[in-house]
């Protein structure tokens, strides 16, 4: 309605000041009747969406359907196992489908729950629409109804400075550039402001978008990963993955991919911790001539040695770091909310050291069984027997001290620089889009993981050289980790703290994309769509 121009009132029934809206004085009890029914969608647009889902056009959207239509929607924002989640909310008879009524029923119910959120964000309630009055005449104008109750519901808005005060007063640690970026992937309309209806767009088909908690996760972005060296930050998963059984399918997809990777890899590893331990400035080994070596000394089998303990410690190693982790949120204080990169670092660290000292005698294996000789040993149990009887238990936690001192720079260094590398990714692209595919992601990924290795590489090659050392149990301590290094400095310089690191990136590539996509497969096969 233009300014000036008086609606037509509707015949027959009392005109009160619910269909008023005055420029002074509209009352706290007149937008909070207006409140409790303005934000639902018109069941035409409902209708939409659900044709838009129902691929097939059968009436009913399965848990297939769902899933790429979340995919096209969401794009990189699409998180194994939505769909599931969405599907146990709105299937109300368990009979794996969606028809139209129960596809209604959740995204009503779905909306009050993001309706709640919403009007708690924007604490001002900015943005409500007005009719001007005219002071000349000083006529009061007047809206239809439904006019009104749209008005009131779309001209509300939430700037970046809401949203933030929003998630601190949650407890939820986030930077100034993530709820701008957050901010922008809702603002269609380029305002620097995100109304009702943006909102709605962007969280109606998430499970965990009534969750000031979740909103932001469901921004963030992770992948799996799995290059031979297990010492990132663990994922963090929302309640409802949790409830679901979605966040235990996730980890075995993972702990699968990283079994066919590690295996996939396994020669190049193996070549690693050889030149690592044996190589010299005096004893000079190639990668071809390393490769030669291991193979005329027990054929193309002697490759995979060491392979079983690397793939067995998969299981123990995640499930330990997982529930490690956890708890070390809940010692932080940072159960019930977003860790910021702070506290998730710190946390992170907590559980790597958990994870790695457990699984620890396994690392020992995995070296030992990587440097045998033929006939050496007849398997893992058979190592471990050996080792214990002719040296002792200490000799299962040689060098877990250099081990352990690894993690911080590592998990340091990883989450800082996929961190920049995303950002930087989306400050350069900041015109077109405020996600980053999942390629980009898995690019960041993989530099960030390689830039960890590089910094803590040294480290590690002690670590390995310690583990290498066979100690009867009445002899001396033998090296420890200082010595070592002195060692290596005297007899190789710098350049002998890298000794084995170009098959150690020879493999990265190769790991990162087998468990990517062995991971997708899996995760589908667990029901994880």
């Amino acid at each position: 309605m233009r300014p000036g121009q008086a609606a037509e009132l509707e015949p027959n029934r009392h005109h009160g000041p619910e269909d008023v809206n005055m420029v002074h004085g509209a009352d706290d009890l007149h937008h909070k009747k207006f409140d409790d029914e303005s934000y639902q969608m018109d069941k035409e647009e409902i209708e939409d969406l659900f044709k838009k889902l129902d691929k097939n056009n059968d009436g009913r959207i399965d848990v297939y359907e769902l899933a790429e239509g979340l995919k096209h929607i969401h794009g990189s924002r699409y998180k194994a196992g939505q769909a599931q989640q969405i599907m146990s909310l709105g299937d109300k008879n368990a009979d794996g489908n969606m028809c139209f009524e129960e596809f209604v029923k959740y995204v009503t119910d779905h909306q009050k729950k993001l309706w709640i959120v919403f009007k708690t964000i924007d604490q001002d309630g900015s943005g409500l629409c007005h009719v001007p009055v005219n002071d000349v005449d000083s006529e009061i104008h007047m809206v239809s109804r439904v006019d009104q109750k749209r008005n009131l519901s779309r001209g509300r808005s939430v700037d970046s400075s809401e949203l933030k005060k929003a998630f601190e007063k949650m407890n939820v640690h986030v930077t100034d550039k993530e709820v701008t970026l957050l901010l922008k992937s809702m603002d269609k309309d380029k305002t620097l402001k995100v109304n009702w209806n943006e909102w709605r767009e962007y969280h109606l088909l998430n499970p965990s978008g009534h969750s000031i908690h979740d909103i932001i996760q469901f921004w963030r972005h992770s992948t799996v990963i799995d290059i031979g060296e297990d010492m990132t930050i663990p994922d963090e998963f929302t309640e409802e993955e949790k409830v679901t059984g979605m966040w235990w399918r996730q980890l075995v997809a993972g702990g699968g991919a990283g079994v066919v990777s590690r295996t996939a890899t396994a020669p190049l590893d193996r070549l690693k911790v050889l030149l690592q331990v044996q190589a010299s400035s005096q004893n000079r080994i190639g990668i071809s001539s390393g490769f030669s070596m291991m193979i005329k000394e027990g054929g193309v089998k002697s490759l995979w040695r060491g392979n079983g303990a690397n793939v067995v410690k998969i299981a123990p190693e995640s499930a330990i770091k997982f529930f490690a982790y956890e708890k070390a949120k809940r010692l932080l204080g940072a159960d019930e909310k977003q860790l910021g990169v702070r506290e998730r670092l710190t946390a992170g660290a907590m559980a790597g050291v958990a994870s790695q000292t457990s699984i620890y005698p396994l690392e020992v294996l995995k070296t030992r069984l990587a440097l045998r000789k033929t006939g050496q040993y007849r398997g893992l149990l058979h190592a471990a027997y050996v080792i214990f009887q002719t040296e002792g238990i200490r000799s299962f936690y040689r060098g877990l001290f250099p081990s352990l001192l690894g993690i911080i720079p590592y998990a340091g260094i990883d989450l800082a620089v996929y961190e920049t590398l995303k950002n930087s990714y989306l400050n350069y692209h900041k015109n077109e889009s405020a996600d980053p595919g999942v390629f980009v992601l898995l690019a960041c990924g993989t530099a960030s993981s390689t830039c960890g290795q590089l910094a803590s590489y040294p480290l590690s090659l002690v670590r390995t050289k310690l583990q290498a050392q066979a100690r009867t149990r009445d002899a001396s301590s033998g090296d420890d980790m200082i010595s070592v290094f002195k060692k290596i400095f005297r007899e190789d310089g710098p350049r002998g703290l890298y000794r084995g690191l170009a098959p150690n990136f020879m493999k990265v590539v190769p790991a990162v994309s087998i468990s990517y996509v062995v991971y997708e497969h899996l995760r589908m096969s667990l029901g994880v769509i």
